[in-house]
C-alpha cells in the first residue's frame, strides 16, 4: 500500500505521447488478430506449402543460431575482454546488419559470396559449394541478419560481469579456455540465452536479405516469411493466417525472455549477502583447534597431510613500472602491505599476479624463475576483496575448483575441498551457494579455495574489509592459525592496523609505489615513516625541518623536542593521543609546547574518548582522555581549550 501511496502521476505532456507510441505499435498486431479467420486457421497452417516452408525455416533458423554461438560468441567475448586497434571498426561492422536494409545485405552476400563474388567463385572451385539459391544460402543470409543480436546481447553481460572472476579463476591455475567454459559463460548464461533466442527469432523471420541472395525456391529457400509474401498475393487470408503464427512465435520469444536481452546478467548480482545466519559460529566439530598445520582435519586427512613433506618457497621479486621495489621473504612469512589510496597496493598484488601492464614483476618462487609464465601457471593464489565466489557453484565445487584446473581426479579433489572447509570451521556449509552464505562464511570459503589450490605464493586483498567486527575477529583467528602452516610467503593488504599487527610479521608501507618502509610491526609502530601509516595507528604525525634544535612544522608552526637533529633535516614527529594534555585555561609549569584551540569532534574509542582539535598556531591535534576528564572539563563541539605536549613525549623519525 505504501508503495502505491508514493506513486506520482505522470505529467500529460509526456503521457499523452507514449499513449499513442502504444497504440501505434499495438494497432497493427490488432489488426492481425481481428482479420485472421479463425474457423480456417488449422486448414490454412496444415497445407502442404505452409508445412513444408516451416520445416524449412526452422531448419535454417537452428542452423543460423549454430553459425551465430560458433562465430558469435567469441567475438563478443573479443570485444567485452581485449583491447585492440580498429575496435570500434569492428564493433561498427557487428552492427551493421542491423541497420542496413534486408535487400542491400543480400546484394553485398552475392557481391561477397555469389558465382561471381569475392569468395564465391574459390568456394566453388575449391569444395563445389554454391550458395545463392541453395538452402545454405538462406542460412548465411539468415546468420548475416541475426548475429549481431547475440554479439550485442553477450558483450553486453560480459561488460557487466566483474573480471575478478575470471581473473581469480586463473589465480587458481585455471587456464584462459577453461576459465571462459566453467566460470565467464555460466555467469552469463541468461544473456547468451537471450541473444540465442532473439537470434533464433530474427533467424526464423528473416526475409530481404534471403530472397535477394538465396532466392525464393520452394522446399530450398522458400522459408515461411517468403511464404507469407506468396500467399499475400492470391489467398490475402491463409497469408494473415501464417502472419499470426510468426507474431504468436515472436511474442512468445520476447515474453520468455522477460527483458532480459539487455545483457546484463540476471540474479547474478551480488555473490554473497552478509547478513545473520544461525550458523554464523562453527560447530565444535568443525572448529579448528589448535596450531598445527593439520589441525581440524579428519583423522585420515591429518595423517595423509602429515605423510607429505611440506614444501617450501621463498620469494623474489623485482617489481618496476608503478611500483619500483624489491620484495625478499622467506617462507613462512606474512607482510602486510599497507599506504593510503592510490599508493600502489593492489597493483603490486596484480603485477606479482601478471595481470596488470602498470607494473612487472620479475619473480621467483622457491628455485622456479616464473616470471615468463602466464597467470594460471605461476601458482599464484588471489583471494580479492570480494571474495569473487563462482555464484553458480557450490562452496564444495568452488574449493575444489584449483585442484580440479591441476587436473586432481574429482573425488580426491572434492576429499581435499572438503577437508580445507573443515579446517577453516565451515565444512558444514560445503553445499551451499555463494548466495546462501553469510559474509564470514564467504570469506572462509575463498580462502579455503586459495590454500586448496596448492599455491607457492598467496595473495590476500583486503581480505576481512566487508566483515562486522565479531565476524572479523573470528576470521582473523582462524586465518592466523592457518598462515602458520603455510610454506609459501603472504601478501595482505589492509587498512586495519589490528590486521597488519596481528596478522603480518613484516609490514611493507607503500608511498606511490615506492617501499617507504618495510619493517616488523613493533618497529612501524613506535617509528612510522608515513604521517597516514601514523595516523593509521591512531598517532598524530606532523612533517617537519630541524632548525634550531627544535622542528618547523610543514603545516605552520614550531615544535620544541627533546632530542636534536642536524638542521635541515626533515622528520616525522609523531604525538601519542594519550600524551596531549587539555586544558580549559593556559596551564602553567614544564610543558614546551602549548597552543589554544578548539573542540570539533568528541568520538568514543572503547572507554576513552578522542578528542579532535583545532589551532591556529598548530596542526590539527587528536588527543586520548577518559570521559571522566571530558566531563570535568565540561568538553563540547565547538568549546575553546589549551592542549599541551611535553617534548620528551615527541618521537622524531628522520626520513
Amino acid at each position: 500500500m505504501s508503495r502505491l501511496r508514493t506513486r506520482t502521476r505522470p505529467p500529460v505532456a509526456l503521457a499523452l505521447p507514449a499513449l499513442l507510441a502504444v497504440a501505434f505499435l499495438l494497432l497493427p498486431l490488432i489488426g492481425v488478430l481481428v482479420r485472421t479467420p479463425w474457423g480456417d486457421l488449422g486448414e490454412h497452417l496444415g497445407s502442404p506449402g505452409v508445412v513444408e516452408a516451416l520445416k524449412l525455416s526452422l531448419l535454417v533458423s537452428l542452423w543460423a543460431l549454430g553459425l551465430s554461438l560458433l562465430l558469435g560468441v567469441p567475438l563478443a567475448w573479443l570485444l567485452a575482454r581485449v583491447r585492440f586497434k580498429g575496435k570500434a571498426l569492428v564493433r561498427s561492422l557487428v552492427l551493421l546488419p542491423m541497420v542496413l536494409p534486408p535487400t542491400v545485405g543480400g546484394v553485398a552476400l552475392l557481391l561477397g559470396f555469389g558465382r561471381r563474388g569475392l569468395l564465391g567463385p574459390w568456394l566453388e572451385d575449391s569444395f563445389g559449394l554454391t550458395l545463392p539459391f541453395h538452402t545454405s544460402g538462406a542460412v548465411v543470409a539468415a546468420t548475416f541478419v541475426a548475429m549481431p543480436f547475440l554479439v550485442i546481447s553477450l558483450e553486453g553481460a560480459l561488460g557487466g560481469l566483474k573480471q575478478s572472476y575470471e581473473e581469480t579463476a586463473a589465480s587458481l591455475g585455471a587456464s584462459p579456455v577453461r576459465v571462459f567454459f566453467t566460470v565467464t559463460l555460466p555467469m552469463v548464461a541468461p544473456g547468451l540465452v537471450a541473444g540465442a533466442a532473439l537470434t533464433w527469432a530474427r533467424a526464423l523471420g528473416e526475409f530481404g536479405a534471403t530472397i535477394t541472395f538465396a532466392g525464393n525456391l520452394p522446399g530450398t529457400t522458400q522459408t515461411l516469411p517468403l511464404q507469407v509474401y506468396l500467399l499475400l498475393q492470391d489467398r490475402p487470408e491463409a497469408a494473415t493466417s501464417v502472419s499470426l503464427l510468426l507474431l504468436a512465435i515472436a511474442m512468445a520469444v520476447l515474453i520468455a525472455l522477460r527483458g532480459r536481452w539487455t545483457g546484463a546478467p540476471v540474479g547474478r548480482g551480488a555473490v554473497t549477502v552478509s547478513r545473520p545466519a544461525p550458523d554464523e559460529a562453527p560447530s565444535p566439530a568443525a572448529e579448528p583447534v589448535g596450531d598445527t598445520p593439520s589441525a581440524g582435519l579428519p583423522p585420515t586427512e591429518s595423517a595423509a597431510h602429515a605423510a607429505q613433506p611440506q614444501q617450501h618457497w621463498p620469494l623474489h621479486a623485482t617489481v618496476t613500472g608503478f611500483n619500483r621495489l624489491t620484495l625478499e621473504a622467506e617462507p613462512g612469512t606474512t607482510i602486510a602491505v599497507v599506504g593510503e589510496n592510490g599508493a600502489g597496493k593492489t597493483t603490486l598484488l596484480r603485477a606479482l599476479l601478471g595481470l596488470t601492464p602498470r607494473a612487472h614483476a620479475d619473480l621467483r618462487l622457491g628455485d622456479a624463475d616464473v616470471t615468463a609464465l602466464p597467470p594460471h601457471k605461476r601458482q599464484v593464489a588471489w583471494v580479492p576483496q570480494d571474495g569473487a565466489l563462482f555464484p553458480h557453484l557450490s562452496a564444495l565445487a568452488n574449493t575444489a575448483y584449483g585442484l580440479r584446473a591441476r587436473r586432481v581426479p574429482r573425488a580426491d579433489a572434492r576429499r581435499e575441498a572438503q577437508a580445507w572447509l573443515d579446517r577453516l570451521g565451515v565444512g558444514h556449509l560445503a553445499h551451499r551457494k555463494p548466495s546462501q552464505l553469510s559474509g564470514g562464511q564467504a570469506q572462509r570459503v575463498a580462502l579455503a579455495r586459495a590454500l586448496a589450490a596448492r599455491p607457492r605464493l598467496l595473495l590476500l586483498d583486503e581480505p576481512l574489509a566487508a566483515l562486522d567486527q565479531t565476524t572479523r575477529a573470528r576470521v582473523r583467528h582462524t586465518l592466523r592459525t592457518h598462515l602458520a602452516g603455510f610454506g609459501g610467503v603472504c601478501l595482505i593488504v589492509t587498512h586495519d592496523p589490528v590486521e597488519a599487527v596481528s596478522l603480518a610479521d613484516r609490514v611493507l608501507v607503500l608511498a606511490d609505489g615506492r617501499a617507504l618502509q618495510d619493517a616488523p610491526p613493533a618497529e612501524v609502530s613506535r617509528h612510522p615513516r608515513s604521517p597516514w601509516v601514523a595516523r593509521m595507528l591512531g598517532r598524530n604525525a606532523w612533517p617537519g625541518i630541524a632548525s634550531g634544535g627544535g622542528l618547523a612544522l610543514a603545516a605552520g608552526g614550531r615544535l620544541v623536542v627533546a632530542e636534536a637533529l642536524p638542521d635541515g633535516a626533515e622528520a616525522l614527529a609523531i604525538i601519542a593521543p594519550e600524551a596531549v594534555s587539555v586544558h580549559r585555561d593556559r596551564p602553567g609549569g614544564s610543558p614546551r609546547n602549548v597552543w589554544p584551540g578548539t573542540v570539533r569532534e568528541i568520538t568514543a574509542v572503547g572507554s576513552r574518548l578522542r578528542v579532535l582539535i583545532a589551532s591556529p598556531e598548530a596542526p590539527d591535534l587528536v588527543a586520548e582522555i577518559t570521559p571522566d576528564a571530558a566531563a570535568e572539563l565540561g568538553l563540547a563541539d565547538g568549546c575553546a581549550v589549551w592542549t599541551s605536549v611535553k617534548a620528551t613525549e615527541v618521537t622524531l623519525v628522520r626520513l
